[in-house]
């Protein structure tokens, strides 16, 4: 194996683990309330786990353009911008979360009203919701720790965070769902304790690897322009890609209870593949960043091809695993005999989407490593406007057959946009942001 092969699994494979967390915890989620007799608490941390996880992904933007700007600043080797741009994303992140808190009825009542869900359903998301968002402060703050951490090529870092929230939020899962009876609303506690534990953890880290860091000049540091119109960029960016994921839970709630729980257990089985396969993305971020920042568009090209291949082999493994195990996962994620049948008819389409779907997460890596914040939001606006919808449309008389072909055509022409995008020469001096 090449040392360009070690050095991509080095900063990978770390990742990967402890990414897989995250997805591992929705399926725990799953699991625990699937077993609980009334379908509608399924649906419930559904819809509520959908409207916290918009606005959260929403401010992804704190992570990505963070990881950009901290591995350009790192191939530079500059100390001041390092903590700079640290202090800029997390007094941000503090911004937004307060004002998530402060916000929270209106947001909460508007989410349920759009989700189109039964009165059971919408009552069940609103316990999970109203409990979850008290974790926003933490939640956006670890967004920032985890960029730096990233963009620091400290894969060792973000493994721990991940590991320690997600495991914790696991084990406070079976203790106030299945010891205490808490139902819903044991499951928001957990995350939310989950999410400021892993911010403590993680705030240590960063203040052992930067322990001059002086808040007041680092805030003071020219940026936030430059910030802020990164950050518009990938915002822009992930509202689409959240409606999309929105529409997906939504529609499927106007389609049954029965169906918005399978498309819960699937939506899970998706998120594994995301997880994993932007552990490889990570890698990507920091390699092509401090390429970036070095000025070295052969080293980038090198390690976007390293990367690639390494993206496909996990890709054909994840079609491969969910072929043969899907039906046993979903039997051990509820023993409703409905949902069961229900999701084992839309199974084939998360045995496909690795395939389709693996050069969206690797050239979103890419992008954010270069900063390139406007290519991401150009390619991410065509994909849903452009593809989703009009997919979806011509095809919603095939019902949740329709919702799962559009959601494929859409993350299929985000990595042939991005694709596209990437073999126009001179990429390293292209426009963009850094």
């Amino acid at each position: 194996m090449s040392s360009e092969h070690r050095r991509v699994l080095a900063l990978a494979w770390p990742m990967i683990l402890s990414n897989i967390t995250v997805p591992l915890l929705g399926l725990v989620d799953t699991a625990v309330i699937g077993h609980l007799p009334n379908p509608a608490f399924l649906g419930g941390v559904a819809v509520g786990n959908m409207l916290i996880t918009f606005l959260f992904w929403l401010c992804g933007f704190l992570r990505m353009s963070t990881t950009g700007l901290i591995a350009q600043a790192h191939g530079r080797g500059s100390g001041e911008e390092l903590a700079a741009w640290l202090a800029k994303g997390g007094a941000l992140a503090l911004a937004i979360g307060l004002g998530l808190i402060l916000l929270q009825w209106p947001l909460g009542e508007l989410g349920l009203w759009l989700s189109g869900a039964s009165h059971e359903v919408q009552q069940s998301a609103a316990d999970y919701f109203y409990v979850r968002v008290w974790g926003a402060p933490a939640a956006l703050g670890n967004l920032v720790l985890l960029g730096f951490l990233v963009g620091r090529q400290d894969s060792r870092g973000p493994m721990a965070m991940l590991i320690l929230g997600n495991s914790l939020n696991i084990l406070l899962d079976l203790v106030f769902v299945m010891g205490l009876g808490w139902q819903v609303k044991g499951v928001a506690f957990a995350s939310v304790i989950a999410d400021y534990s892993a911010l403590a953890l993680g705030a240590w880290l960063v203040a052992r690897r930067l322990p001059d860091l002086h808040l007041k000049a680092a805030l003071g540091h020219p940026g936030w322009g430059r910030l802020l119109h990164l950050n518009k960029d990938i915002l822009l960016r992930t509202l689409c890609l959240e409606i999309c994921f929105l529409f997906v839970t939504f529609q499927g709630a106007r389609l049954g209870d029965q169906v918005v729980a399978a498309n819960a257990v699937l939506l899970n089985f998706l998120l594994v593949i995301s997880y994993a396969l932007d552990g490889i993305a990570y890698a990507a971020e920091a390699l092509t960043g401090k390429a970036m920042g070095e000025g070295d568009e052969k080293a980038l090209r090198l390690w976007v091809w390293r990367c690639g291949q390494w993206s496909a082999a996990f890709a054909l493994g994840f079609s491969l695993f969910f072929a043969v195990a899907g039906k046993a996962l979903v039997a051990l994620l509820t023993d409703l005999p409905a949902i069961r049948e229900v999701a084992a008819q839309y199974l084939g389409w998360v045995v496909a989407l690795p395939l389709l779907a693996f050069w969206c997460y690797l050239f979103d890596g890419v992008f954010v490593g270069a900063t390139r914040g406007r290519d991401m939001r150009n390619t991410m606006v065509l994909a849903t406007f452009g593809v989703f919808f009009p997919v979806w449309f011509l095809a919603q008389g095939l019902g949740n057959h329709g919702l799962w072909l559009a959601l494929s055509a859409f993350l299929a022409m985000r990595g042939l946009g991005l694709w596209w995008l990437y073999r126009k020469p001179g990429f390293v001096s292209g426009p963009g942001i850094g």
